[in-house]
Formats: C-alpha cells, sequence, structure tokens
C-alpha cells in the first residue's frame, strides 16, 4: 500500500507522534494536577492528537501484515491476502480523506448557529427544519451537542438557534456548511398554498481549546441580564441566570441561557465572544486570499450557497460545487457527510 505510505508522510504522523509522546510526559509528571485548567486542556489536547494518530498506526500495521503474507507465497493464504487488501481499501480512502481536514482548527468542536432570514413564518419554520437537520447529523455521528441560546418563533420554527458541537473534525465538517441556506416549498402558512422561497443563514466558528489569545476591554462590552426561558417561553426562571454580551467595536452580539447559573452562561458567552473575535481577526488577515472565509452576508436572495427545492421537483443543490442529491429528505435527516465531502475536495482542486 504505498499509497498508505505516501499519505503518511503528507500527514505528518511522525511528528503528531513525537507531540503526543511529549503530552503524555507532561500528563506523567509529578504535580501535573496542581493547575487543574492547564492540565485538563493538556489532557484533551493528547486525546485529539491519539484519535488523530491511532488510526494510522493501525492501518501501517494492517498494511505491514498484508506485506507478510505476501512475501509468505503460501497459496492457501491467497483468500485472506485478498480479503485484506479489500479491507483496506475503504480504510486507506478514509485516511486520504482526513488529509484535506489539515486546516489550523478543523479538528476542533464547532459552535454552529442557525438564524431566519427572508421569508416571514416560512423563514422561522425553515431556521427550524436546518436545526433539526443538524441534529440529525450530529446523532447520526455521535457528537455531543448542547443549546447555548435559543429563541423560537412566534408561530413556528426558531428566529435563532446557537449550538455548541463536539467531536472528532467537527469544525473541519461544519465549516463546508457557512452561508445561506435556501428553500423552495409549497408553503403550510399560506392559506393559497402557493409557492414560498425562504432563507436562513448557518454560520459556523471553532470552538478552540485553552486560552484563546484575544484581549478584550470590559470597557468595550455592553452587558445585559434577563431571566432565561424554555421552549415557547415556558419555564421562565425567577432569577436573571441569561446574559447579552455586545462587543461594541465589532458590533458582534452572544447570548447564552443554557446554563443554570449567571456566572456559567457569562463563561460561556465570553467563551464565544472570545472564538468570534478570533474568527474576526483571521479573516482580516485573509483578506487578500481568494478563498476569504466566513464573510457574514445577507440572508437573502442571490447570496445562498446551497437550495433545497421540495416544489415543483425534489432536489438538493450545492451552488458551490454543483453537487446535486434528489433525496431532499434524507438530507434534510441529517444526511450531509456527501455535501461536506465534495466541498473540501472541491476546495484542494481549487486551491
Amino acid at each position: 500500500m504505498p499509497g498508505c505510505l505516501s499519505l503518511w508522510s503528507v500527514f505528518d504522523i511522525a511528528k503528531r507522534q513525537a507531540e503526543l509522546q511529549a503530552l503524555e510526559a507532561q500528563a506523567a509528571n509529578p504535580g501535573f494536577w496542581d493547575e487543574p485548567q492547564k492540565a485538563q486542556s493538556t489532557m484533551q489536547q493528547s486525546s485529539r492528537l491519539r484519535s488523530e494518530v491511532q488510526p494510522w498506526l493501525d492501518t501501517l500495521r494492517q498494511v505491514e501484515d498484508s506485506i507478510e503474507l505476501t512475501e509468505l507465497d503460501d497459496a492457501s493464504l491467497r483468500a485472506d491476502l485478498e480479503g485484506e487488501v479489500a479491507s483496506l481499501g475503504p480504510v486507506v480512502d478514509r485516511l486520504e480523506f482526513t488529509t484535506m481536514l489539515s486546516g489550523e482548527y478543523d479538528n476542533e468542536n464547532a459552535i454552529l448557529a442557525i438564524h431566519a432570514g427572508t421569508g416571514g413564518v416560512d423563514a422561522m419554520d425553515w431556521a427550524g427544519m436546518l436545526e433539526r437537520m443538524y441534529l440529525r447529523w450530529a446523532e447520526i455521528h455521535g457528537f455531543k451537542v448542547e443549546v447555548v441560546d435559543r429563541s423560537v418563533g412566534e408561530e413556528a420554527g426558531v428566529k435563532s438557534v446557537t449550538y455548541s458541537v463536539a467531536g472528532d473534525w467537527v469544525y473541519g465538517y461544519l465549516r463546508s456548511e457557512r452561508g445561506v441556506h435556501r428553500l423552495v416549498r409549497l408553503s403550510p402558512f399560506d392559506s393559497a398554498h402557493r409557492r414560498h422561497t425562504s432563507f436562513a443563514l448557518v454560520e459556523v466558528w471553532p470552538d478552540v481549546h485553552g486560552e484563546i489569545d484575544i484581549a478584550i476591554t470590559p470597557d468595550d462590552l455592553e452587558i445585559d441580564t434577563f431571566r432565561a426561558s424554555g421552549a415557547g417561553g415556558q419555564h421562565v426562571q425567577k432569577n436573571e441566570t441569561a446574559i447579552r454580551i455586545v462587543h461594541k467595536p465589532s458590533g458582534i452580539v452572544v447570548s447564552c441561557q443554557n446554563q443554570r447559573s449567571l456566572t456559567q452562561n457569562r463563561e460561556t458567552a465570553m467563551r464565544i465572544l472570545k472564538v468570534r473575535l478570533l474568527e474576526l481577526e483571521r479573516e482580516k488577515q485573509e483578506a487578500e486570499r481568494a478563498a476569504l472565509k466566513g464573510d457574514h452576508v445577507d440572508a437573502n436572495f442571490g447570496n445562498q450557497i446551497r437550495s433545497y427545492v421540495l416544489h415543483p421537483y425534489q432536489l438538493v443543490k450545492d451552488h458551490r460545487t454543483n453537487h446535486e442529491v434528489a433525496n431532499t429528505a434524507a438530507v434534510l435527516d441529517g444526511r450531509l457527510d456527501e455535501f461536506m465531502e465534495v466541498y473540501l475536495r472541491h476546495g484542494q482542486v481549487s486551491q
């Protein structure tokens, strides 16, 4: 499997192994847990590196076993060898694909936000459909999801919702979803049952582990507290535990009401604010590059990255890659990997 061995070099597994060993050596030192927050960050980094390196080590071991079988030149082992080679093919393909997830934050967790755009009640319902689609996608992959903030629509769906999503390569996959998503269907909210077009904006940021080197001046913040509420305004808490932070220089607004205490919500909101400011700084640094990532655009006509057509025909089309799928029900039920992988491969070709 020369392909696997060349990919080993491209992905620089030896360097990652050395980094992992260094982190493990730190964890073995006496007094490692004297600084719990730093220790926890180190352990998380170690876990992520291990999840990256181990599949390559396992595959290399399987390749070496296959090579040994060929060197035996025993006809009775031919069936075993053919089975080994057949099973290695998809594994090597998957490892090859992970080399495309080589961005600085691709193996970080992610913050996912969905906002209803143009289209009134239909748009809020569409935002709710997208929310379900991404929750199903996360469920399929076994990712951990926590709601950070959620504002429901008066009649249906959601006005906006923010989630934290945790798992291997989450940001690497979800960054392909940034942009405006367009829905065309016969509106269930129109008494004449006419065709409507709705829009929703999806934003994604890396949920960076450890300390983020972003300086925030307290005078630049406008902080409001309010009572957290459940879905549909139910179960309103008596105390003001929810928080809204406005970063005045950038205009970024972050709300959090999921945690039980004001302190926890403030910590979460500040973490997300730093993540968004970090992303804003990265965008400024990449402004001269053709592949500018993460632009904030209006959720309106002409800016969509993907269209979901339910009438007069069934089709989901990504306008960046021209990839199409006719099974709209499967896509809306979280079967998004095909679109994500085509997008990532398309990005490699375009570079």
